[in-house]
């Protein structure tokens, strides 16, 4: 099934225009992504999963929770329910999430020119990653790390986990506005 996305222009604003998911990563379109991070209810553990081996941005590394582009007519919160159900199986609803950020970004990979304006989202929940569903074709693996490991790995020129800047460092600012405020 062909995925499409609304264009957006370099400002951010819809362009009143779609296109597919191929035609964005083609022509370098800018176009909206959203992803989120599941953080165990003490703040000490946040649930990554490691993407599949057949992905063609990076493969078998370690990311984000759950994430991924936001479709025509979707917002981003809605995007990040229904990719959170798609790629590990867990149910969240729109209360579930607090957003923590935005930026933009770009990657150019080979002949993906991927061009976002990202939204970022944290949700506090207590789960067994071995009872999760997981889409293996997107997902190969989940599993919750400490934070402090995490960070480590942010800070270490991303060692084993994506390079997608903007989200890992918008997790670092969270966990060090909630170890500032003890929440």
């Amino acid at each position: 099934m062909t995925e499409f996305f609304d264009v957006l222009k370099e400002t951010g604003e819809y362009s009143n225009e779609v296109a597919s998911r191929e035609e964005c990563h083609k022509k370098g379109l800018w176009h909206k992504a959203a992803v989120v991070f599941i953080i165990n209810k003490d703040n000490s553990k946040v649930l990554l999963q490691k993407r599949s081996a057949t992905k063609r941005l990076w493969p078998n590394l370690w990311d984000v929770t759950a994430g991924g582009h936001v479709l025509t007519g979707e917002l981003g919160y809605q995007a990040i329910i229904r990719e959170t159900k798609e790629e590990i199986g867990i149910d969240i609803q729109k209360q579930d999430l607090e957003f923590i950020g935005a930026t933009i970004s770009e990657n150019i990979k080979g002949d993906i020119i991927n061009r976002h304006f990202n939204e970022y989202y944290v949700v506090h929940m207590d789960i067994d990653e071995k009872e999760l569903k997981l889409q293996t074709e997107e997902v190969q693996d989940i599993k919750w790390i400490d934070k402090d490991e995490v960070i480590s790995k942010i800070r270490n020129n991303y060692d084993g986990i994506t390079d997608k800047i903007g989200c890992w460092e918008y997790l670092i600012k969270y966990f060090e506005l909630v170890s500032k405020n003890n929440i």
